[in-house]
């Protein structure tokens, strides 16, 4: 007897940092040509050894951490969240319009959940981000892409041709996973217009905001005083405070959407990880010049990395900021192929743009992204040498 499957989650596509991993099945590296992994956007080292011990003084002496708390997440992290976000992008945001997720992954499920159910469509600019794609798949939502234009930055009216009857939401993600781009400002406004307009969320993932080049607020979103009637924010503490095990999250929306999501996250996890928010909390109090000093490093990767595709001219470089590179490869083959050769010829472990594209994309066969966060300058400069080896 064959048990039933959800046809739509057995039509969706298996995780591709999974995928990229069963790679490396009997292939090895030889200790002087070590593999160099640049597949995934996660910090591996440690959380700083402060915060680590904030960790560990809450796990041993507040009996509170190990119990349920609330569904929408900490009072004193959402407050600190609506305090410091209202203060940095010039608006105001009040605690009620904030909510805790197990991850930014969990943030967006809850809340397309809100918004979109088996037949609707949601646009989503391409390059898109993999997991996002996932989660409508899985939900029978239609995908509709739209091509990024120049610089990988999405134009509000290229969306707008996209727009039926069904369509629900526009996601855009800037700095941009998997491009790199960071969105102007005035492309998000066009965006929120546009979604305000038509009866549309803006859904504006901001996971890494904290790796911006730009100075100052990268938007202007907030400012406007009726700002939760379209736009939705998702954020994440795994990048800033390097607390991806411990999966914090937020959303950013009005008290009505936190409201309905709070039925989402009662149901699937009932409450955050509170050793997890206490993390963050503390991070946000704590550690802001250890967190400028992260992201003048991640800017100083990014300057690397431009410059060694700048003395590769068979590559293009398309878009590179936060963690990525997102580039065109000069190879014949396709970049799913290339990128499995790669890991067998040069060590080096990327994911292909068939990943972030739809389905047989000629642009994806071309594409491929590097997540360089994880790298060290000496580690970008042998990325690069490997990569001279390869040439077509």
């Amino acid at each position: 007897m064959t048990l039933p499957l959800n046809p739509h989650m057995a039509a969706t596509f298996p995780p591709p940092v999974m995928e990229a991993r069963r790679w490396l099945a009997g292939v090895s590296f030889p200790p002087e040509r070590p593999l160099i992994n640049i597949s995934q956007a996660a910090p591996v080292d440690l959380p700083p050894l402060a915060l680590r011990q904030a960790i560990a003084e809450a796990a041993v002496n507040n009996p509170e951490v190990h119990l349920y708390g609330p569904v929408l997440g900490l009072p004193a992290l959402r407050a600190e969240i609506a305090a410091q976000w209202s203060a940095q992008y010039g608006g105001q945001i009040t605690e009620t319009q904030t909510a805790i997720t197990q991850g930014c992954n969990q943030a967006f499920c809850a809340v397309m959940s809100t918004l979109a159910a088996a037949g609707d469509e949601v646009i989503l600019p391409t390059p898109w981000y993999f997991n996002h794609k996932m989660w409508l798949d899985m939900q029978g939502v239609k995908t509709v892409p739209l091509p990024a234009g120049a610089g990988l930055i999405p134009e509000a009216e290229a969306a707008a041709l996209l727009i039926t009857p069904r369509t629900r939401a526009i996601v855009l993600v800037s700095p941009n996973n998997p491009g790199g781009a960071e969105y102007p400002a005035q492309t998000l406004a066009a965006f929120r217009d546009l979604c305000r307009a038509r009866g549309l969320a803006l859904i504006v993932d901001e996971t890494y905001r904290d790796f911006d080049s730009r100075s100052g607020a990268p938007h202007d979103l907030f400012t406007d005083p009726d700002w939760d009637d379209t736009l939705i924010q998702l954020y994440s503490f795994s990048k800033a405070y390097r607390l991806t095990g411990h999966r914090v999250g937020a959303v950013v929306a009005s008290p009505a959407r936190l409201f309905q999501i709070e039925k989402f996250l009662d149901t699937v996890a009932i409450c955050p990880n509170q050793l997890g928010q206490i993390a963050a909390l503390w991070g946000m109090q704590n550690l802001s010049q250890w967190l400028a000093g992260e992201r003048a490093e991640i800017l100083a990767r990014r300057v690397a990395m431009v410059s060694g595709f700048a003395a590769l001219p068979d590559w293009k470089l398309l878009g590179c900021g936060a963690y990525f590179a997102y580039v065109e490869h000069p190879f014949a083959e396709a970049s799913d192929a290339l990128c499995k050769r790669l890991v067998r010829e040069a060590g080096l472990l990327m994911l292909p743009g068939t990943m972030f594209q739809p389905e047989g994309s000629a642009a994806g066969a071309r594409q491929i992204r590097i997540a360089f966060a994880n790298i060290d300058a000496a580690g970008i400069a042998e990325t690069f040498r490997r990569l001279e080896e390869l040439r077509a």
